[in-house]
């Protein structure tokens, strides 16, 4: 048996239900003589667009039969969330076409830590940073560093490629022999999955390196 509106909505769709079911859902219960929906139909009929429905306020609803203070708060609330919605700033992706503007996203972050952090930047086809990631923290080798881990973010948000980027603590950028056996592992891994490693950075105090640009992947 469907219990309306809620079960409806799950059937058709946000996207599908109608202004009453949706004001239905926000209403959440009814009255003795009254389901949601009737008292929905009866708050469009009194406020006939949600223009007017939001210029009521707690205040006005609250008058209207079947709702009282806590079902108009519960409108109001969703009211008030749309509204955000609509005003909120869109995020913009940062796009990543070199080294220099993957260390610039990361530099003021990794250059404070005092531990090695590895962070992989997860790119779309359009190089634009879809995910951030963290995945180990501490000493840097090919024990803790597996692609697998870092396969498996990058699957799970349908990256086409990502930058790996890790911190010496020590402020010198200067990439060991476990940082070049960890790009090389990267870049294997990539090929076999079809999803590439552009890059490995090591940042310091100020100063980074690109793996890529010194011949090591």
């Amino acid at each position: 048996m469907i219990e309306w509106p809620k079960d409806m909505i799950q059937l058709k769709g946000l996207a599908q239900a109608t202004t009453v079911e949706l004001l239905a859902c926000l209403v959440r219960s009814g009255t003795r003589n009254r389901g949601p929906l009737e008292i929905a139909e009866d708050l469009l009929e009194i406020y006939p667009s949600l223009i007017e429905l939001e210029a009521a306020g707690v205040g006005g609803l609250e008058k209207a039969p079947g709702v009282g203070k806590a079902k108009a708060l519960q409108i109001m609330a969703g009211l008030e969330l749309g509204r955000r919605l609509v005003t909120e700033p869109k995020w913009v992706r940062p796009v990543v076409r070199s080294p220099d503007d993957a260390a610039e996203l990361l530099m003021e972050e990794m250059r404070l830590y005092q531990q090695e952090h590895f962070i992989c930047l997860y790119l779309n086809t359009k190089n634009e940073v879809i995910s951030k990631k963290t995945l180990f923290i501490g000493g840097l080798n090919t024990s803790i560093v597996h692609p697998r881990d870092i396969f498996r973010e990058a699957i799970r948000c349908s990256a086409a490629s990502f930058i790996a980027v890790h911190n010496h603590p020590s402020g010198d950028p200067t990439p060991s022999r476990e940082d070049i056996e960890v790009s090389e592992r990267m870049v294997e891994a990539g090929r076999l999955i079809g999803i590439s490693c552009i890059d490995h950075l090591v940042i310091g105090h100020g100063q980074f390196i690109s793996m890529k640009q010194r011949g090591f992947m």
